[in-house]
This record gives structure tokens, sequence and C-alpha cells, in this order.
């Protein structure tokens, strides 16, 4: 029987179509123009303009307004992580020991950072923000060196309400107050509503500075279930409330941290109501809200309030300026109780950082940056789950969050995140364990990993070839086949004793596990690192450890095979030769000119 004639415009689409499949046109990538693939293609452009249409129905492209045709992201293959549920019982918050380890690996620039939630500098407008600093302390230095009024500088809490009002959110400069932060924002807020001995409602997991706030303050807590997608359960919400145990709630309504979950507008509208009628309020965390990757923010639950029960905090630490640790939190009613709370606690927050920052918000960078780094982290997310799912064990469940920087990641049981933290820091990683984030020591299965880092350039190489694996229990942990992949990953984290840099790994294709894989009597090694170093291999070499130096007087034989970047001659115009300070200093004078690289020695 024959065939029946396929139309031109069928031909076209499967020419594209076959670009996509082949690689040449990644997801996320823009695909030629109609122009241009008319004119390669030899076809009209109403034809083109047919064939991109059948290629939008089939989902193979996704058509951006005023921008053009672009290869559609797959959706990802590993499903979400699972709903835990809990006791509805208070309970005292039990804390792990490793959240004091996270906090202390979390400036160490030594270790992949995949633990704390911190932006990389690299990523901030740091250099035009050092500028309005510098301006500021320059010009108002003088009036800065003082103590700011209790609910912080004018010129700041006026910024912060006309972008509140963007976003529906009608607040007076009164009602804000600068806080150190969104720690110390949610810290007067439950000292506003709370007293020791109280139980708050909290989501699960949950962001662990608000354990220890919690915990600092002597304060119970239930843990709310909470889907990756929808966030809190509006009906066990109910229950607990209704039950009259609750005296306060703490939510995040977009981008929770850690499962980056965002509650649809009418659960927020349903929770509203709910609290209100049993007089609980909400302390609302907010703090990345800006980081939303779709065309609009989502709206707070304070901009659905008609009941003045919401207490919004916010902060810049997850955007633009994590160092000047600046937060703030709005309310109405409780005013006066947050103000006497910060008095008698921090009394005020830095007049300079304050200045400087309102003047970098009233002139529209804030928004240029904000643009920046939302493509910057979404992109860093899709990078990082596709390599989970090529190098994480079958089982895994990775959130598919639509804002923030942050992946939960599910392991399949037993894994013990806890004893993969302790082994992945003397492999110079870190990450964050899921029991941090539970105030009953659940999540062990679980992991967070931080994308804040971004992914630079040298994140582009494919994951180098493995040997087929497979996942099974033993004791308790994941054993994975492949000794040698152990030997590579020890090559990859530590510096050859010989003292030569660590070769650079290329671009490889991944080898799916065969059919008959399962069969060969190839021999078990237990490597607990060993997925985790899988996901760390496209990651750029800056963020693996190093044992280069920059000092002068080094006379080790191999300095000449491990010249770092700042052996450079230099110039200096005008100056005698006893001005000059030795080749390798790191601080040099403004009127430095540096000439061409050579190799320099350094231990």
């Amino acid at each position: 029987m024959s065939q029946s004639p396929r139309f031109r415009y069928e031909e076209v689409a499967d020419f594209v179509a076959g670009l996509a499949g082949r690689g040449a046109l990644r997801p996320g990538m823009r695909a030629p123009s109609l122009r241009e693939i008319s004119t390669q293609q030899r076809t009209s452009l109403s034809t083109a303009v047919q064939a991109y249409r059948l290629l939008e129905d089939r989902g193979i492209l996704e058509v951006r307004p005023q921008s053009g045709y672009y290869v559609a992201k797959a959706p990802p293959a590993l499903p979400v992580p699972t709903t835990t549920r809990h006791s509805i019982r208070p309970a005292k918050v039990e804390l792990s020991g490793l959240m004091l380890d996270l906090l202390e690996h979390a400036s160490d620039d030594t270790l992949v950072p995949l633990g704390c939630a911190i932006p990389n500098q690299r990523l901030l407008s740091s250099s035009k923000l050092d500028l309005v600093l510098a301006r500021t302390a320059r010009v108002k230095g003088g009036q800065s060196n003082t103590y700011s009024p209790p609910r912080g500088e004018m010129s700041l809490r006026l910024e912060i309400a006309r972008r509140a009002l963007r976003y529906g959110q009608a607040l007076s400069p009164d009602d804000i107050a600068i806080t150190c932060g969104c720690t110390e924002a949610l810290a007067l807020a439950l000292d506003a509503v709370t007293e020791p001995g109280d139980t708050v409602a909290i989501e699960s997991p949950t962001y662990f500075g608000l354990l220890q706030v919690l915990r600092a303050k002597r304060l119970k807590v239930v843990e709310l279930p909470t889907d990756a997608v929808t966030g809190v359960d509006v009906d066990t919400l109910g229950d607990i409330v209704a039950s009259g145990k609750v005296r306060a709630c703490v939510l995040a309504s977009s981008f929770s941290n850690p499962l980056g979950c965002t509650m649809p507008e009418d659960n927020k509208r349903a929770v509203l109501r709910l609290l209100a009628k049993h007089g609980v309020p909400l302390i609302e965390d907010d703090v990345y809200g800006d980081v939303h990757f779709g065309e609009e923010r989502p709206l707070p639950f304070s901009a659905l309030d008609t009941h003045d029960n919401v207490i919004y905090c916010g902060s810049f630490s997850k955007t633009l300026a994590p160092g000047y640790r600046i937060g703030w939190v709005a309310t109405g009613r409780h005013m006066a109780r947050v103000l006497e709370t910060k008095f008698a606690t921090s009394l005020a927050t830095p007049v300079l950082t304050q200045v400087a920052l309102a003047t970098f918000l009233s002139n529209g960078d804030y928004d240029r940056h904000l643009r920046r780094i939302r493509r910057e982290f979404a992109d860093t997310l899709e990078r990082m789950t596709r390599v989970i799912e090529q190098a994480f064990p079958p089982g895994t469940k990775v959130s598919r969050p639509e804002g923030n920087f942050v992946l939960w990641v599910e392991l399949p049981e037993p894994a013990d995140t806890r004893l993969l933290f302790a082994q992945a820091l003397e492999k110079g990683i870190c990450f964050a364990p899921g029991v941090v984030f539970s105030a009953s020591g659940k999540y062990a299965h679980c992991l967070r990993l931080s994308g804040g880092h971004g992914w630079a350039p040298g994140s582009r190489r494919a994951c180098a070839r493995s040997a087929p694996w497979r996942a099974r229990r033993s004791r308790g942990a994941l054993q994975v086949r492949d000794s040698r992949l152990g030997q590579r990953i020890q090559s990859r984290c530590t510096m050859p004793a010989s003292g030569k840099q660590p070769p650079v790994l290329q671009s490889q294709t991944v080898s799916r596990p065969s059919a008959g894989d399962s069969q060969r009597s190839t021999p078990w090694t237990p490597l607990r690192l060993t997925h985790l170093t899988r996901f760390l291999r496209p990651f750029p070499s800056r963020f693996l450890p190093s044992t280069r130096c920059c000092c002068t007087s080094c006379t080790s034989p191999r300095s000449a095979a491990t010249a770092n970047r700042w052996s450079l001659p230099w110039r200096w115009p005008s100056r005698p030769a006893s001005a000059v300070p030795s080749v390798g200093a790191k601080s040099l004078p403004p009127w430095a000119r540096p000439m061409t690289a050579v190799r320099g020695g350094c231990c």
C-alpha cells in the first residue's frame, strides 16, 4: 500500500526537529528565523510559518513575543520529591550538629560551593554597588556616621514601599522597619506575636535559619506537610489551627527554601481566610520573591490580605548584597512591639549601607541586575537538573522550582546524606544535608544543592564517560560498581604528589547501561560520593580544591610547574627601583600597570 504524499511544510518541520534531536539545537536555543529557514530549504515564507506552527503543536518549539522561536525545554525525567507526613503534635526544635558545620564551611572558598544558598560575587552587581557606596561615603560620610532612626533611613524605606506597589502591596514608609537581614526580621516578628513556650506552625522541610530562631525563642513547632509544587497542605493547616494550639504561622509565599514551591493564589487566599478566622497571625518570608523565572512576580500573602494579619519579611541578601545584611519587616498594628524589640537587641542598622542601597535602587540598576541574575539562575538550575538525571542513582527525585536558586534532591532510601556530607568535605565538596531542614531530624536521605555560584563557560563540558553502574541496598548505603571511578574521583579532587595540575576533563558522551551489564561479575566498591562527584564533573575548575599560593620567597623545586596568575612583571612609572615590591605581591598600588604575563614561581 503506497504512503500518502508528504506536504512540504512537514518535511521542513522534520528537518528542524532533526536538528533538535541530534543536539545541533539545544533546549533554550533560538531556532533559525522564518526567513532563514525558508531561504535554506528553498521554500516560501508561508510554508516555513506552517512548519513552525506544527513544531509548536508538537512541543518542540516555543514562541516568545518579540523575540522569535526557541527550542522548548524538555520536562525533567525525574519525579518531584514526595510529601512527607508529620505528627501534628507540638514538639521542641531539635537541631542537628551538622548545621554549625555547614555554616562554618559556607565561606570556605576552597570547597565546591553547593552548600549555603549565597549568590556568587561574580553574579552580583558588586562593582556598581561599590561605586555607589564609595561615593556615598565621600559625599555623606559625616552624616552617615551616626545611629539611624528606629525604623531605618527614610530614603530606603521609601524605595522599598515604591517597589512593593508593583506587586500589589500597598505599604507606607512608616509600615517598614529596616533590619539586619531577613533573619532578624523573622525574629522580631516572632517576638511581636508569641511568648516562650508557644507553638508555631511551619513548613517542612523549612529554612534551617528559621529553626535556629525558633529554638532561641524557646518556641515549639508543628511541621506541616508541604508539597514540592503547591506548598502547604491547607486542610492539615486548618485542622491544626482549629485545635487552638497554634499562636502563629510562618510560611514562605514564593519559592520556598529548600523545596522551591509556590502556593497557588487560591490557596493563599484560603490560608488567609483560615488564619484570620481563628486570629492566628501569619509571618511571611518572601526573601526569594524577586528571583522569579516567569513573566510576573507571584503575589505575596500581604498583597492579598484584607485583615491586617500578615507580617511581611524581606531582604536583599539573596539578590544583591549578602554582606550588607539589610532586610526589612512590614507590619501595621505590630510595629510598636517590633521597634521595642529591635531597640533592645540591635538598636539600629548601619546608616551608610542603607543610603548607598537606596541610591542604587533609585537609579534603575537593581531592575537590570534582577533580569540578569534571573536568567543566570534559571539556566543554572536547568543544567544542574540535567546532570542530576545522568549522574544520580535510579529512584532519585528532584524539585522543579520556578524561582530561587536551590534544588531539593531526594535519594532512594536507605541513603544517609549525613555520612555523605562528612565524606564530601574530605573531597572538597560542600552541600546541605537534609536533616538540617527539619525540627525533628527527618530527611536524612535528602540533600539541598545550591546554584548560587552560577554556571561558568567551563561548566558547559559534558559529563565524563563513566562505566555502567547501578545502585543497590547494602548496609544502609548506596553501593556503586566500578572501582576505576573511585580513582578518577581521587585524581579530580586532590593534587598529585608531583605537583602537576590536575588534568582537565575533556568533553565526552555519557554511555547508558546496557541490558547485559547486570549479568557481568564486576566487583562492587562502596563509594558514597560517586553520584555527587559525577554531578560535579561539569562544574568549573575554579571551584575545585587547589594548593596554589602566592608567596614571594618560594624555593620549592616544583615552583615552575605551578606558576600562578599573580606571578606577573609590573611597571611602576616614575618610581625608584627601591619602591617596586617583589613579583607576586597581591596588593598592588593603583598606579601599577600590568605587562605581558610570564611563568613565575610559587609553592
